[in-house]
């Protein structure tokens, strides 16, 4: 397990984006099923009707077996798109089984903006979101652009009703033992990795 202590935020990302992009195809193809037997039957995913999900890049853990269950089971599933203004800034967008999708100005993947299609991230059951970097304690390093915190930024402002449940999805490889979280970052709900289940306050199962 890396010490991230001992590094700061922008040599940990660059550490554990080069682990994640290192790993081989086999590697990646393991890990993706792995990770859909984690998390396919589980109830968090069950129960939720909207759940956002992501577009594997860079070396994430490739979350596409769910989103295909997802869509086979009916739920409305939400991908990021990057607003054009201002540019710091996403939306969610609901994908439509088969749809053509375009690359953003990083090069990832997502649908061709129609407002129409958006909803507040609040009316979420469920957001599985990619990371760099996690811990046992519900910490997350993103990759920098602050895209999720300021979505989820709302969230700080409340102490009852609050949705959705966030759960960061990992390589095990991913592992630190503790992140510093800035007071922007909304602790996650849980993290799942390709080998178990990490919830703050609970041993891994």
């Amino acid at each position: 397990m890396i010490e991230a202590g001992t590094l700061s935020r922008p040599q940990l990302r660059r550490l554990l984006r080069n682990t994640r992009r290192n790993l081989s195809p086999l590697q990646q193809r393991l890990a993706a099923r792995n990770l859909y037997r984690q998390l396919a039957q589980h109830p968090e995913f069950r129960r939720a009707r909207r759940i956002s999900l992501y577009l594997a890049n860079d070396g994430e853990i490739d979350p596409a077996l769910l989103l295909a269950e997802a869509l086979r089971r009916g739920k409305q599933v939400y991908l990021p798109v990057l607003k054009a203004w201002p540019r710091t800034q996403m939306s969610l967008q609901r994908l439509l089984p088969g749809e053509r999708l375009q690359r953003n100005r990083f090069g990832i993947a997502e649908p061709r903006a129609n407002p129409a299609r958006q909803i507040p991230v609040w009316s979420l059951g469920l957001m599985l979101l990619p990371l760099v970097g996690f811990d046992e304690h519900g910490g997350r390093l993103g990759m920098g652009g602050g895209f999720y915190d300021r979505s989820l930024a709302y969230l700080k402002r409340r102490t009852h009703w609050r949705q959705p449940r966030l759960i960061g999805l990992a390589h095990e490889c991913q592992k630190v033992d503790r992140l510093a979280l800035a007071s922007w970052d909304m602790p996650l709900t849980a993290t799942v990795s390709d080998r178990q289940w990490y919830r703050p306050g609970t041993e891994p199962s």
